[in-house]
């Protein structure tokens, strides 16, 4: 699995976070709302997630942790859930994605 990296996560973060609010300022505002769902569409793309709060979550666990552990295991875990419901094993050296 490819890492984005943490600058540009920060920086689409943050840029949610702002039409998030300003979103909440003006909740009539078709041009502020479009925006706001673009910039968590882009989130969740950069995130690998299907939801922006999901993404902004993971984005910020990520820039939180001082490795790559956390999308790692996140792998990891799909991995075994896709290998449970299909009947397989997992392969334990690599997550999914690898």
């Amino acid at each position: 699995m490819l890492l984005p990296a943490k600058a540009e996560v920060s920086r689409h973060l943050q840029r949610y976070r702002a039409w998030e609010r300003a979103m909440l300022a003006a909740p009539a505002d078709s041009s502020v709302r479009a925006t706001f769902e673009d910039t968590g569409y882009t989130l969740c793309v950069l995130m690998g997630k299907r939801c922006a709060r999901e993404a902004a979550d993971a984005a910020e666990r990520y820039l939180r942790s001082g490795t790559e552990t956390a999308l790692w295991k996140q792998g990891a875990r799909r991995a075994k859930n896709v290998a449970r419901r299909s009947g397989t094993r997992p392969n334990r050296r690599f997550p999914a994605g690898h």
